[in-house]
């Protein structure tokens, strides 16, 4: 494993090692030498690199790294419940590597890397929250080195759950006073700032300039961040997940987080593709599907590039 065959495949680009905690984490490469690092705590996707070597996601340099919990940044799955530490929260439970996964008919594997992983409660985590599933997670990375993850969630309990999901996503950005986001417009929106009161967006693009905590409801499909300094676009295309979360903690509450330096709040930025708003239902036997590719366009790549036509469209 970690070499490539004569004819590359996603198994020969798959190397399993352990990180700084001893917990077993998986590699990705393509052939033009983008990588993706996935932690087994948590199903959390660590690392992503371009084909030049460039860190897209952030990690705080605080983060605490230990056996039984995720570090801040990255990739982080957030289930059943959202923001919910306790209830089984998916992201510190430690999944398994599944070798031979139930197909995914609809989702071409073609010229990917890919590793399948696979969650079931245990009898503790049935305690907090007693419904049982299976929850499998295909983490890809592309030949082009985009990434996406995409979650299967199965009941397999005699009775309905609900549940809410996110993928909770750390961006990488050259200073957040230089981004800005656009394909929300015109949408509603809550503010976990003002209790959750319900707004419209009135702004063509989003811009940041102070602590930024909300929810917008029936998002498109594809949204796309700006970064000027860097001239890169992040687009974030979605299936099955209706919602989209915007977060940067700012300078105030980012003093009060041990695993968040005080000024690292300018390098990231939060945009999780999410269902939240209206929590989603599994009958008994039932599978949901969710997905999110995350695709980086340089500027060279898009100076005709229209973010509100192209998002409005996919």
């Amino acid at each position: 494993m970690g070499h490539y065959a004569p004819v590359w495949d996603h198994r020969a680009s798959v190397e399993v090692t352990k990180d700084p905690s001893g917990m077993n984490q998986v590699t990705l490469r393509n052939p033009k030498g983008a990588s993706v690092r996935v932690s087994l705590l948590g199903g959390q996707v660590t690392s992503w690199r371009n084909d030049r070597g460039e860190e897209l996601l952030f990690t705080s340099s605080k983060g605490i790294v230990k056996s039984s919990k995720a570090v801040r940044g990255g990739i982080s799955v957030f289930f059943p419940q959202y923001g919910v530490e306790q209830h089984g929260s998916a992201r510190n439970k430690n999944w398994t590597i599944e070798d031979d996964a139930p197909s995914l008919n609809s989702f071409d594997t073609q010229g990917k890397s890919f590793v399948d992983l696979l969650l079931k409660p245990s009898e503790d985590d049935l305690k907090f929250w007693p419904h049982a599933f299976e929850f499998r997670l295909r983490v890809s990375l592309a030949s082009d080195g985009s990434l996406s993850l995409i979650s299967r969630i199965r009941n397999i309990s005699g009775k309905p759950f609900s549940f809410s999901f996110a993928y909770q996503t750390y961006f990488s950005v050259s200073d957040i006073s230089e981004v800005r986001l656009e394909g929300l417009e015109t949408l509603d929106y809550r503010d976990n700032l003002c209790k959750k009161e319900l707004f419209t967006e009135q702004g063509d693009a989003i811009t940041f300039e102070a602590e930024i905590d909300r929810v917008y409801h029936s998002s498109p499909n594809c949204i796309a961040v700006l970064d000027h300094e860097r001239k890169r676009t992040y687009l974030i295309r979605k299936e099955g997940l209706p919602d989209i979360v915007l977060w940067n903690p700012w300078e105030k509450k980012s003093r009060a987080m041990v695993d968040l330096g005080d000024a690292e709040y300018r390098k990231m930025l939060c945009v999780d593709g999410a269902a939240i708003e209206k929590p989603i239902t599994l009958k008994p036997g039932k599978e949901w599907t969710g997905r999110v590719e995350l695709v980086v366009i340089p500027s060279t790549l898009c100076s005709d590039f229209s973010p509100s036509k192209h998002v409005r469209n996919r």
